[in-house]
């Protein structure tokens, strides 16, 4: 036992830190095909890459936040911020709506935001599933829960793969619903990413 204890230790320790994508209590939580990584099969870049509808969305929901968030009052922070929502864990953050003097209170430096948002969406995600029982559902549900015991008020998390669109609020119940309804993210500001990628000419 003691000398797979051992080999487990080596060879966590050869996973260079590149390869890590989030940390949960101080259990790493890889990119997406680390291991093609590390026998030279892929390269970092493109564990760490979104998809192109991944990446359209996310341009759109930005731009839709924009054109139609109030900016003096909070602050939208994407490219995968990182959040440090505990010792020795932080998640990364595809899209997150800061209350802005909240943000500006805490400082702005070259470290993790360490003041809850109130809203994250999420789309898709390049975490390694593989030590998940159900893969997508168990990490969504992981990391949506760590989320919102850290202090954020509400989780929008939206799948390509399915076409569904997850959203989890504090206090209430979680639901599942399909990218034609319309979901409201905060001050009754409501997005439907359906019409909007079908006005952008993508069904």
């Amino acid at each position: 036992m003691k000398v797979l204890e051992e080999k487990k230790k080596t060879k966590r320790k050869r996973i260079p830190k590149e390869l890590i994508y989030e940390m949960r209590y101080g259990s790493p939580i890889y990119y997406r095909d680390y291991d093609k990584v590390l026998k030279g099969e892929k390269t970092l870049e493109e564990v760490m890459g979104s998809s192109k509808l991944q990446a359209w969305i996310i341009d759109l929901i930005i731009r839709f936040l924009h054109l139609n968030l109030d900016y003096k009052k909070y602050k939208v922070l994407t490219n995968e911020a990182g959040f440090q929502w505990a010792p020795r864990s932080w998640r990364n953050l595809d899209i997150a709506i800061f209350d802005r003097k909240k943000l500006l209170k805490e400082g702005i430096d070259n470290k993790y935001v360490k003041t809850p948002p109130k809203v994250v969406i999420e789309i898709d995600t390049k975490a390694d599933l593989r030590k998940y029982s159900n893969e997508l559902i168990s990490y969504q549900k992981e990391k949506t829960q760590d989320l919102l015991t850290a202090g954020v008020k509400k989780v929008i998390w939206y799948t390509t793969f399915d076409k569904k669109v997850m959203v989890a609020e504090k206090g209430k119940r979680w639901f599942i619903t399909d990218w034609d309804d319309t979901i409201e993210i905060i001050d009754n500001l409501e997005i439907n990413l359906d019409k909007l990628l079908k006005e952008e000419g993508i069904s």
